[in-house]
């Protein structure tokens, strides 16, 4: 959900400091280093709805657009459509059409201060952009935060979606009052401007993945030349507001057995936070198996060795894990789901 972690390891890193990175300036590539095409969708509903003003607008970048079915991606707090460069093109080469979406107040989207950043009014800006998008009835894949905001999105418009993948979801928790006041208290726009490169490197490392390598080394370096930018006043505003939203988790903890289309629930055995280990002890598998249990067509994958951020942790057994459900369960020919079952798999090639 969210990361309030101290870096341990003593190892020397490399400062990223001395440049201020612009969030529209942030490069949307593939691991090749190809440019994603990005587009722009205009969400007049959203700003009347929110009184947003005129220029309410998400960024998103959309890759083999003549495939059958419609994968969308959603992140999780605090990150942006990039998180997926392991997905969209892995994805659009199987021939699905892939569409990843940064969420309003993040990465290149718009980031209103009038917003709710709620779960349930970001599932809300979804619906009308898949209708400017052209989408229908999608596959959404939401990883974190994004995955509570999917959840949200198959109650409201449970007849909208072809399947759900949750990927290290938030939601399933249960939150004290006393809990969620202390958060509150706690994480503040003022604890995200303050925090050093240090803390970047302990939030980000430390807290999303199991086994750390250089290759994702371009998280802390853009993470830390956002500070001081144009939008970070309203980005890190996004992210307290989003924090209030996942902690009020109940619309979704309450509301599971509405999901009426076949879910496909992926985490990893070493994700350090969920549950917060601020308050709860425990183990992840048994927070999603809240989920298993209350969706009428769940399955929960556990993959072994992998962090919170499975789909970069684990990438080629995440993919793998998602294709074979994607294939299992999307056939139009296919009319009765198989049971809920649990599998755990081996994470295999790193």
């Amino acid at each position: 959900m969210v990361a309030l972690v101290a870096l341990t390891t003593t190892a020397c890193v490399t400062s990223h400091k001395g440049a201020t990175l612009e969030f529209q300036d942030v490069p949307y590539t593939s691991l090749d280093g190809d440019p994603w095409p990005e587009k722009t969708a205009e969400l007049p509903a959203t700003a009347a709805r929110y009184q947003l003003g005129d220029g309410t607008w998400v960024r998103y970048v959309e890759l083999n657009p003549t495939g059958e079915t419609t994968l969308v991606f959603v992140h999780g707090l605090g990150s942006y459509l990039k998180f997926w460069r392991y997905q969209l093109d892995a994805f659009a080469a199987k021939g699905f059409r892939v569409v990843a979406v940064d969420l309003l107040g993040y990465g290149k989207s718009d980031k209103p201060a009038t917003f709710s950043y709620t779960m349930e009014a970001q599932a809300q800006v979804l619906r009308e952009f898949f209708g400017v998008a052209g989408i229908e009835r999608p596959v959404l894949v939401g990883h974190s935060m994004g995955g509570q905001t999917a959840l949200s999105y198959a109650i409201q418009y449970p007849e909208q979606l072809r399947a759900l993948v949750l990927t290290s979801p938030a939601g399933f928790e249960t939150f004290t009052p006393a809990e969620k006041a202390w958060f509150r208290r706690v994480f503040s726009t003022a604890l995200i401007k303050g925090t050093s490169e240090y803390g970047v490197w302990g939030s980000v490392a430390e807290g999303n993945f199991a086994t750390w390598r250089p290759e994702f080394e371009w998280l802390i370096e853009e993470r830390v030349q956002f500070v001081g930018n144009r939008d970070f006043d309203r980005y890190a505003y996004a992210n307290v507001r989003s924090v209030h939203g996942l902690l009020d988790n109940e619309f979704v903890r309450e509301n599971l057995a509405k999901v009426e289309v076949p879910t496909f629930i992926v985490h990893g055995d070493s994700d350090r936070l969920i549950p917060n280990r601020f308050f709860h002890a425990g183990f992840t598998r048994d927070v999603m198996e809240v989920g298993r249990a209350g969706i009428p067509s769940a399955t929960l994958v556990e993959l072994a060795g992998c962090g919170h951020t499975v789909q970069m942790d684990c990438a080629e057994a995440y993919n793998a894990a998602v294709d074979k459900f994607l294939r299992a369960r999307l056939s139009e020919r296919q009319r009765v789901w198989p049971a809920r079952d649990t599998v755990a798999l081996e994470a295999g090639a790193r």
